[in-house]
């Protein structure tokens, strides 16, 4: 898998770390950006955006993913996802995040990071080797 040092993850990082900025939080105080690369080379970004229904909030992942399939990109490289500093942990993408990555990249590369400097790289299939797949008559 790729490293923190590779230029290309790097910049994805650092976009991630902007897109965070932007990320709307005023229940949970967490912020969190996203970076989506696709095949292409192409960047999404994407910003948390709470709703006081928290069943109505849009995490950074599917909002970069969204921008990205509006634009009619459809094949994915890579993810970089920034957290706050203080967190303890570095945060990978939540399970509902997870399947809606898995239906369009299942090999996709995800490294994870914070304001800190902290960063950990793994594989879609590694947090989640067994997405969900509808399967129709015709499957």
């Amino acid at each position: 898998m790729k490293q923190a040092t590779d230029p290309m993850v790097s910049d994805l990082l650092a976009k991630a770390q902007s897109a965070r900025v932007f990320a709307y939080a005023p229940y949970s105080g967490f912020r969190v950006g996203a970076a989506l690369r696709t095949a292409q080379g192409d960047v999404y970004t994407g910003c948390n955006v709470e709703n006081a229904s928290y069943g109505l909030t849009v995490c950074a992942e599917r909002a970069a993913l969204f921008k990205a399939v509006c634009d009619g990109k459809r094949e994915f490289s890579a993810l970089a996802v920034v957290v706050d500093a203080d967190a303890e942990d570095l945060a990978t993408p939540c399970g509902a995040c997870r399947q809606v990555l898995a239906e369009f990249a299942e090999d996709l590369v995800i490294v994870l990071g914070n304001l800190s400097g902290a960063v950990e790289t793994y594989g879609l299939k590694q947090l989640f080797p067994s997405p969900f797949k509808l399967r129709t008559k015709e499957s």
